[in-house]
């Protein structure tokens, strides 16, 4: 069976750590604003696209940056902020997309191949970014193509605050006028060395043979023949919160019972609750995910009292399920997460025998170590 064609979004945040200064501070908008160091050492972390018209960019001395434009306005970045609206972004296109990779702080792919058979991957990608600058205030440039480094490519030409779609099929005449130094990898050296050869343009690399092209760059002259031709084999790489603890089941037949679906709720929860005992954490946050036939996905957190009991990760659970769910609607994908996890020992409710209850869990999860963490489970969840 021939597999389905690929469809790859990538989404950048455009200048994102400027744009989190101007959204704390609305009089920097607007005007060159240099991130970064101001000491003598320093260097420019981001820039304005006002400032980029000087000749600044990132990696560049801070004081080398100044000497291009002297009025521009320095400041040393929020390092808080920053991780607050990534995260805002990273919770909305989770809730959203049915396979996504987080790529830098700023940076996201998103698999969203099969997709078409239900409805347009473009016009889903659209709105996608509008809900995320809707709710963040942040600008959001996305490339739509068959792979992940034309995705890429597309989403600088759409910069800023654009998109910009390459069907399949297309990717060599999207390529073709643009220089090689487009092509993510191909720095300083390997562009001059291109150079020498006559190669400007990815079309002028596309053009050359494979093996003149290793005989001057190696391996990586193969690997840039192909890419010129618009090919590319990356997978889009899951993404894992590293704060966080999470189950999801995409189920073979979609499901409608609902004592299923309870079952299903209980067990994964009970499962995550463990393993965040298992890492001497408790959770202060925890959220269900439904994703529907049509790959509509819906998402609720709640903010809870710190545990890592699963009595009370369960009943916040399957309250949050009935919250969320439309009755009657098939289900293919059902997920618990938990989020905000400490390693402080915090009791959770101060008129309970927190020293029993804790007693009577560690007596259950001993029991899971010696013979497996299903081992013991809650009748509900069978």
């Amino acid at each position: 069976m021939k597999s389905p064609q690929r469809i790859i979004a990538h989404f950048d945040m455009d200048a994102f750590f400027v744009s989190v200064e101007c959204l704390n501070d609305p009089s920097l908008k607007g005007k060159p604003l240099l991130v970064g160091g101001h000491s003598d050492r320093g260097v420019v972390a981001a820039c304005s696209y006002e400032a980029r018209k000087y000749g600044i960019h990132s990696a560049m001395p801070m004081r080398t940056a100044m000497k291009l434009c002297p009025h521009a306005t320095v400041v040393g970045g929020m390092r808080g902020e920053y991780s607050k609206y990534s995260r805002m972004v990273t919770e909305i296109i989770a809730a959203n997309a049915p396979l996504f990779e987080k790529a830098s702080i700023d940076e996201f792919y998103l698999d969203l191949t099969g997709m078409d058979k239900y409805f347009d991957p473009y016009q889903w990608t659209i709105d996608l970014r509008e809900k995320i600058i809707n709710e963040t205030k942040l600008p959001v440039s996305f490339g739509l193509a068959p792979n992940k480094m034309v995705a890429k490519i597309a989403t600088d030409e759409a910069k800023p605050n654009g998109y910009l779609y390459i069907p399949a099929g297309r990717e060599k005449d999207f390529l073709a006028p643009l220089k090689v130094s487009k092509i993510p990898g191909v720095g300083e050296h390997t562009k001059n060395a291109l150079m020498e050869l006559e190669i400007q343009t990815i079309k002028d690399l596309s053009e050359k043979s494979i093996e003149l092209l290793e005989s001057r760059l190696g391996k990586y002259g193969w690997d840039l023949w192909h890419k010129a031709q618009g090919i590319h084999e990356g997978e889009v790489v899951p993404y894992h919160e590293a704060k966080s603890i999470s189950t999801e089941n995409t189920f073979e037949e979609n499901k409608t019972d609902i004592d299923f679906l309870m079952s299903e709720l209980v067990r994964m929860t009970e499962k995550i609750s463990y393993e965040l005992r298992q890492d001497n954490k408790t959770a202060g946050c925890i959220a269900v995910k439904i994703r529907y036939p049509d790959f509509e996905t819906t998402s609720k957190q709640t903010a809870i009292s710190y545990t890592f009991y699963d009595d009370e990760l369960i009943h916040h659970a399957k309250d949050l399920f009935h919250k969320l769910y439309r009755k009657g609607q098939p289900v293919r994908l059902l997920g618990v997460r938990l989020a905000e996890l400490t390693g402080d020992a915090i009791q959770t409710n101060l008129f309970e025998n927190v020293e029993r209850k804790t007693e009577l869990y560690k007596a259950i999860d001993d029991v899971k170590n010696r013979f497996g963490k299903y081992s013991i489970t809650k009748a509900t969840g069978v």
